[in-house]
């Protein structure tokens, strides 16, 4: 597999998201050995990025991670994330980026993934309470003790950005982005921006939480606890028109003889070679099918299509998730 420049990170241009394994999504936690195959043949297939964080269960899914990685540590750049969870007592989902929080909230991800270092370290969303100075400052101490090899932001905006810079070195900003979330593109634009400072762009959710590949035809498919039961782009006349989407899609991937996940993928592999974005996964199937998006190359009117295509109806969280991004 080729791989992108996070920065000074060397990793493969397509990683693997482990989130959906243990949360969030239809199935999450219900077959563990499945979930280690996956990520036992994503290493196999040239993947070297795994991503997880300390919310994602909370806690199991760094914990599956760091078994999967048992004897396969050296092989990745093993990313998670914090500030999701407020280890003082407020407990998951309350932000929380303070430094002592930070200090707590490290131990516990390397206990979980069995290492004595994280690779890559993000804050998972930008606490409004703790200044970003401070939240930098502190991960950076991180850093010179050798529990963290490089810094993280996620869903920062540009100000955020910036400052945090000016702190210590960013690796990488991890945001959505996709066929159908173009965020990071208007002004004010953030990929310009991290060009300029030389950061790395992940984009999580790269496939539209499964829309893009066109296998959901209906909401029927989700279990109740399934987020997307919930988003604004999955449920009523807004899934509906959102059908055309995946449409259009489906079109390009058969003029591309490939299926429309591999094309979404390339889309964004397209848009520069600073650019890594982690499809996740719970089935072998499925990362085999994503990996093999490296070797798709679309045509200039193929990416041209893939530019316009109708745009999607409701936002891509719910308000109180919308509240928390680009601060």
């Amino acid at each position: 597999m080729k791989h992108s420049k996070l920065r000074d990170l060397d990793v493969s241009r397509i990683g693997l998201g482990a989130m959906g394994m243990s949360h969030g999504y239809t199935g999450a936690g219900s077959d563990d050995a499945e979930s280690i195959r996956t990520i036992h043949r994503a290493l196999e297939l040239g993947v070297t990025l795994i991503d997880t964080a300390e919310i994602y269960g909370p806690y199991v899914n760094e914990e599956l991670v760091g078994r999967a990685l048992k004897g396969h540590r050296d092989e990745v750049v093993l990313a998670t994330k914090y500030g999701l969870v407020s280890h003082t007592g407020d407990g998951p989902w309350k932000l929380d980026s303070s430094p002592a929080n930070i200090r707590t909230a490290v131990e516990g991800s390397l206990r979980r993934l069995g290492t004595d270092h994280i690779d890559l370290y993000y804050q998972h969303r930008v606490d409004p309470n703790t200044p970003i100075e401070d939240t930098i400052g502190a991960v950076a101490e991180l850093v010179a003790e050798g529990k963290v090899r490089h810094i993280g932001l996620s869903e920062a905006g540009v100000d955020t950005i910036r400052r945090a810079h000016a702190v210590h070195p960013i690796t990488a900003l991890q945001s959505e982005y996709s066929l159908w979330t173009r965020d990071p593109e208007p002004e004010p634009e953030v990929l310009p921006l991290l060009r300029e400072l030389r950061i790395g762009f992940v984009p999580y959710s790269p496939l539209g939480h499964g829309f893009l590949t066109g296998t959901i035809r209906s909401t029927d498919q989700f279990d109740a606890d399934d987020f997307r039961a919930t988003n604004p782009r999955f449920t009523g006349e807004n899934f509906e028109r959102n059908l055309a989407i995946a449409d259009e899609v489906q079109a390009v991937a058969a003029e591309v003889g490939a299926t429309p996940a591999q094309v979404a993928l390339a889309w964004l592999l397209a848009q520069g070679d600073d650019i890594a974005p982690i499809p996740g996964t719970k089935r072998v199937s499925r990362v085999e099918e994503n990996t093999a998006a490296d070797r798709v190359e679309l045509t200039a009117g193929q990416l041209e299509k893939l530019n316009n295509l109708t745009p999607p109806a409701g936002e891509h969280h719910n308000e109180a998730q919308m509240q928390m991004i680009d601060r």
